[in-house]
């Protein structure tokens, strides 16, 4: 129960009257009206002087609040206005309620300081890590050239050959992180077309037709009775997207496996999945997988190569697209990667001007 400044007043009064009347009650002499105007006096003048004591205490306290809370940035607050806030039966509780608010959310935002300051410090050292390797593979194997080893044709091509093997992954992972930031900041705008999923799904297997083959790995393409799978996406980025989830399925994958690209068609999306039937990702790492450089399995991943931005480049494009992206994967299982696209309109282009489309995706 909240106690306003008026209720105390009249409460306090009441027992200071009380008691003056009780005490002359006592005293030879002391008429029932004497004791009946004592009471009224001491009432009124009890009432006003703590009425007044109690609000200037009150007042007081809700002002320095006030001009605390001004020092700090008043869009943080959802507090009333003065006169209202003072009307209130407890202003000091009201204030101290919204303080409690205010030092709950700057709290909140300080542990995600701190968690984006981790973040910081991580990717920095994984940036470096990253380009510390093919660098100095680079620098290794030509400064050993300058030594000496030029004279050796053999030596000097298959030395040249793996410092520029060196350069390309370092010239790729640069590419990567531009792009990746590039989105992030939103400097690489989305170009929305209708196009057939299904024909570049097809597109991108025949380009990953040899890892495939090397690993003895079927690709396929269901269900079979959707020749045509239209969406409403970037064709570029969209290309990137199957690309990287394709070609994890297959390098991460068991040999003599599956890799299935399925489309479930719904009222208004198209449900896009890309399924594996390989070790899997334990649960520890499914919520870091999209993260920039995280790998499940460091030392497999150094051996097939890649950046480790793939997934995070992945995420945005799909949030880019208004959509995201969800994984499922038992350990010996296998692995999906799911998204949903909007629907497009056949009538809205023709399989010509979708060739065309494809064809300047991979150029």
């Amino acid at each position: 129960m909240s106690l306003s400044p008026r209720f105390i007043a009249v409460i306090l009064a009441f027992l200071i009257s009380l008691l003056t009347t009780t005490f002359l009650a006592f005293v030879d002499g002391v008429s029932r009206g004497m004791l009946f105007v004592t009471a009224i006096s001491s009432f009124v003048t009890s009432f006003f002087l703590v009425l007044y004591t109690v609000d200037i205490l009150v007042f007081r306290e809700v002002n320095k609040m006030y001009r605390t809370i001004q020092k700090l940035k008043m869009r943080d607050f959802n507090i009333a206005p003065r006169k209202k806030l003072i009307q209130e039966s407890n202003p000091l509780r009201t204030i101290n309620d919204e303080i409690f608010v205010y030092v709950t959310k700057k709290q909140k935002e300080i542990d995600e300081l701190k968690k984006l300051e981790l973040f910081r410090r991580e990717f920095l050292a994984d940036v470096s890590h990253e380009f510390k390797t093919p660098i100095f593979a680079a620098q290794g194997f030509i400064h050993t050239l300058l030594d000496g080893a030029m004279e050796d044709e053999n030596v000097r091509e298959r030395f040249l050959l793996k410092a520029a093997k060196n350069l390309d992954s370092l010239d790729i992972l640069v590419k990567d992180l531009l792009v990746l930031s590039q989105m992030e900041t939103g400097d690489i705008k989305m170009n929305f077309l209708p196009m057939d999923i299904r024909l570049l799904t097809s597109n991108v297997y025949g380009r990953l037709e040899n890892i495939a083959a090397d690993r003895n790995i079927a690709l396929k393409i269901k269900p079979d009775n959707m020749p045509e799978v239209w969406v409403k996406a970037d064709p570029d980025r969209m290309e990137q997207v199957m690309l990287n989830l394709i070609e994890n399925a297959i390098k991460y994958g068991n040999e003599n496996g599956k890799v299935i690209v399925h489309f479930n068609e719904g009222k208004k999306y198209i449900e896009v999945a890309i399924r594996d039937n390989g070790p899997g990702i334990s649960p520890e790492h499914l919520n870091r997988i999209f993260e920039r450089f995280y790998r499940v399995d460091k030392s497999r991943s150094k051996e097939i190569g890649g950046t480790g931005l793939g997934l995070a480049i992945v995420k945005h494009i799909l949030n880019a697209h208004g959509t995201k992206i969800a994984v499922m994967s038992k350990p010996e299982k296998g692995t999906t990667f799911s998204f949903k696209l909007e629907k497009a309109s056949v009538e809205s282009t023709d399989a010509d001007d979708q060739e065309i489309i494809l064809a300047e995706s991979n150029s």
